[in-house]
């Protein structure tokens, strides 16, 4: 049997003290700190327990290690600041990962999808697939999907209702995303089946430390997916959508003489459907999650339906579907007065950023009227998510939808965490509606 480290026996034991702190600070006591937490916390070496609950770690980071350092030569920030800094200057924090990703994935699909795809790059390529890609997610676009939306949404609930015992992610959360992307690059509903699957193995593989598994997958995906998308391009070739409400139409035109290799059009397309479908899960159930740790909020949701408009950021500040960003310094430069050198590989701890207390008060509780609140869970500067209007829309109408007809929901089981800390959410929510 293999023993602990010392070191993670340290870890662990901290970690745990902090969980029961985050119960103290429900009732509004000091919040409890561990500088041995910080000192120890590796992201290549996690231990058990992270996943499921990474606060404690993030205020120890935040409070005694806001930039810390790794025995691989990078460090990760934690303070809103330093991440707002960094996300607003592109000249010398690069998103382009060619370098970091080489050695990670070789000369393989995975390689090619992360350094094509909008995401991981920089200008001038970054400027012109985003460019392309905003104009084909137009307002007009988005705006046409509302009553799809609600469509989808309505009749998911009737189906719940029917059920009593559901399952929160299975049967609703899932198959919000998976239905509204199809529906914006207008795939057939009986070609969707594979989609959640690929999505879910090539942003498995994104995570810090990989398995041989993992990998395999990943590249599969991307294979399959690129596959699937090219027959899908040639048939649009044939036959042509609507540009003002087909996105995938729209990305294959390009806007005026600027149109998307082949490749491109491909990864990035992957890209879209990525990102907005694992994310927008986890924010449907995490919030659905979060709505029953904090009764008063729920209460006041259900007294004032409008709270929604603010309370879909503050469920995206308080459970941020994606924890962790990354970027690579291209010269010596300072964060934090921190003196941090060229090459150095930075990791963005949006999770912890999004409960600083130097720029969000009382950051550990739900509040869904929060104002300000200038989370960082749709990134900043110009790589800010270009699916946000879309993904506040489908929070907007499936928390909404659900806590409307569902008053008295209730979890009947903690559920189960995908064990991943790059993107956080449930893999199952036992719950009942009847």
């Amino acid at each position: 049997m293999d023993l602990p480290t010392p070191t993670n026996n340290v870890w662990q034991l901290a970690h745990d003290r902090n969980h029961l702190a985050r119960s103290v600070r429900r009732l509004h006591l000091p919040p409890m700190t561990d500088k041995a937490l910080a000192d120890a916390y590796d992201i290549q070496n996690l231990t058990s327990g992270f996943a499921d609950d990474p606060f404690p770690t993030y205020h120890a980071l935040l409070e005694h290690a806001p930039i810390k350092r790794f025995p691989d030569g990078s460090i990760m920030i934690s303070r809103w600041a330093d991440l707002d800094m960094v996300y607003r200057d592109t000249k010398r924090f690069s998103s382009d990962k060619k370098v970091e990703f080489f050695p990670k994935y070789g000369d393989t699909p995975l390689f090619e999808h992360h350094t094509t795809s909008l995401v991981f790059n920089d200008p001038p390529l970054h400027t012109r697939v985003r460019r392309i890609m905003v104009g084909a997610m137009t307002p007009r676009a988005i705006q046409a999907m509302q009553p799809g939306l609600e469509r989808l949404v309505n009749g998911l609930l009737d189906d719940l209702a029917a059920k009593g015992d559901i399952d929160l992610i299975e049967d609703f959360a899932m198959r919000i995303p998976i239905e509204v992307i199809g529906n914006l690059f207008d795939i057939p509903h009986e070609e969707r089946g594979p989609l959640r699957e690929w999505s879910l193995a090539i942003l498995g593989a994104l995570e810090p430390s990989l398995t041989a598994e993992q990998e395999k997958r990943g590249n599969e995906a991307v294979v399959e997916f690129c596959a699937y998308l090219a027959d899908l391009v040639r048939r649009r070739e044939a036959n042509p959508g609507d540009p003002d409400t087909d996105v995938l139409t729209r990305l294959m035109e390009g806007v005026g003489d600027e149109k998307l290799s082949e490749v491109e059009l491909l990864q990035n397309c992957i890209f879209i459907l990525n990102a907005g479908h694992e994310t927008t899960t986890n924010l449907i159930g995490s919030a659905l999650h979060a709505l029953c740790e904090f009764p008063d909020q729920k209460a006041r949701l259900l007294a004032e339906p409008g709270v929604i408009e603010t309370g879909v950021d503050e469920f995206l500040r308080y459970q941020s579907p994606n924890q962790l960003g990354n970027r690579m310094a291209t010269e010596d430069v300072e964060i934090g007065g921190e003196a941090i050198a060229a090459g150095t590989r930075i990791h963005l701890c949006i999770g912890a950023a999004n409960r600083d207390p130097r720029q969000f008060d009382d950051p550990d509780r739900l509040d869904l009227g929060r104002r300000p609140n200038k989370h960082l869970a749709f990134a900043g500067g110009p790589h800010t998510c270009v699916g946000f209007t879309l993904a506040r829309m489908e929070g907007r109408i499936a928390i909404g939808g659900f806590l409307s007809r569902f008053p008295e929901y209730r979890l009947t089981g903690q559920g189960s965490r995908s064990g991943r800390v790059r993107f956080r959410g449930f893999e199952t929510l036992p719950g009942q509606v009847g």
